[in-house]
């Protein structure tokens, strides 16, 4: 482990692992609360479209993704909202728009390009410095968002008509929030790739909500699960010789299937199903 540790691509790789995994374990529990996660895989995709934009105009594809990703997040807010349909029905009108955007831009490309691919299947061995310290910034943007309106954000998760009521502006929180899932989108790319980000938003936070009721807690135990399994994963596909991506969203998987075991929802159901 220690010679392991003593790389610098590995601490670039864990240090990135660990910041990535708890963003999304903090942007994902209002995911699953607010059951959006069709759009946190919508967005993903539509990074896709982004990144080869980025390619294409010779430009960082990274920037070029957090731009990109913003307009698909907000253009899908305002479709469900403005154009009344079905939130679902304007995630799959982005998604596959985006997706051919970029499958067109790659065939007007001259030449095979490897690193495109790389944000499909992610590269996290592969994190830069520059790769560091853009993850950090935007890292703490959307950490600084959601600590300033924390209460807000909650308000709104649980309970959007109350809120309106009471004065809050729902609809700009709402706006909000497809942002930070925008940014965590592509702050993601490098660890688990578009294919699968959707995946390290979604799946500890729905890990630690069989665990706990508290939201509070819930938000706490999510992102031990988001970093324990991102840097698990990632040394576990060293020692295995395994995608990176992959396993990391594998592990989470196995950890969500085993908090749901154990979940004490499901203990309490059981009990009082039992006849007395």
């Amino acid at each position: 482990m220690g010679e392991l540790l003593g790389y610098a691509f590995m601490q670039r790789a864990l240090l990135a692992g660990a910041m990535i995994g708890a963003i999304c374990a903090v942007v994902g529990v209002y995911v699953v609360l607010r059951g959006m996660s069709f759009i946190g895989a919508g967005v993903s995709h539509a990074a896709f479209g982004g990144v080869a934009l980025g390619f294409f105009l010779h430009t960082n594809p990274v920037l070029a993704a957090v731009a990109f990703c913003l307009l698909t997040a907000w253009g899908i807010g305002v479709v469900s909202r403005k154009g009344r349909i079905k939130e679902d029905t304007a995630v799959g009108v982005f998604f596959a728009a985006t997706m051919a955007l970029g499958i067109l831009l790659i065939g007007l490309m001259q030449g095979y390009r490897v690193d495109l691919f790389g944000y499909l299947f992610g590269s996290i061995l592969a994190v830069t410095p520059q790769d560091l310290w853009i993850t950090l910034g935007l890292g703490l943007v959307v950490l600084l968002a959601v600590g300033l309106l924390f209460k807000e954000l909650l308000f709104v998760t649980f309970d959007t008509e109350m809120a309106e009521v009471s004065g809050l502006p729902a609809g700009k929180l709402y706006f909000l929030l497809l942002a930070l899932i925008a940014l965590t989108v592509v702050i993601s790319l490098k660890v688990v790739g578009i294919v699968l980000v959707s995946a390290l938003i979604v799946t500890p936070a729905a890990a630690a909500h069989q665990l706990t009721e508290s939201f509070r807690k819930l938000m706490l135990v999510a992102v031990l699960i988001g970093v324990g399994v991102t840097i698990g994963g990632l040394l576990l596909s060293y020692w295995l010789n395994t995608a990176s991506g992959a396993t990391i969203v594998l592990l989470s998987t196995a950890v969500f299937f085993l908090s749901a075991l154990l979940s004490p929802r499901r203990r309490h159901r059981r009990a009082r199903s039992r006849p007395t």
